[in-house]
């Protein structure tokens, strides 16, 4: 059987290092997919690839842009919310 869970409706309040490791390498997976098909579309003359490429980095520059957009919270606020597991 597979886990079928709902996406997530917001980003969490905080980012734990974890999450913030992951998110370096999807930021940096979609800016070389957006660099890659930007540079194929400079190097094909058939109008309609050029497109179709063209609409493939725009894709995952939108991508790169929803995440950075989430990143862009106050993470300090966020914490001092979270209970301190420090005094257990």
């Amino acid at each position: 059987m597979q886990n079928m869970q709902s996406p997530m409706p917001a980003p969490p309040p905080v980012i734990t290092t974890k999450d913030l490791l992951y998110l370096k390498d999807v930021m940096s997976w979609e800016l070389l997919a957006f660099k890659k098909f930007h540079f194929l579309a400079s190097q094909v003359e058939n109008e309609e690839i050029k497109q179709a490429l063209d609409e493939a980095g725009r894709m995952h520059q939108q991508h790169y842009q929803r995440i950075l957009g989430h990143l862009q919270i106050d993470n300090n606020a966020g914490m001092s919310g979270m209970p301190n597991r420090s005094q257990h």
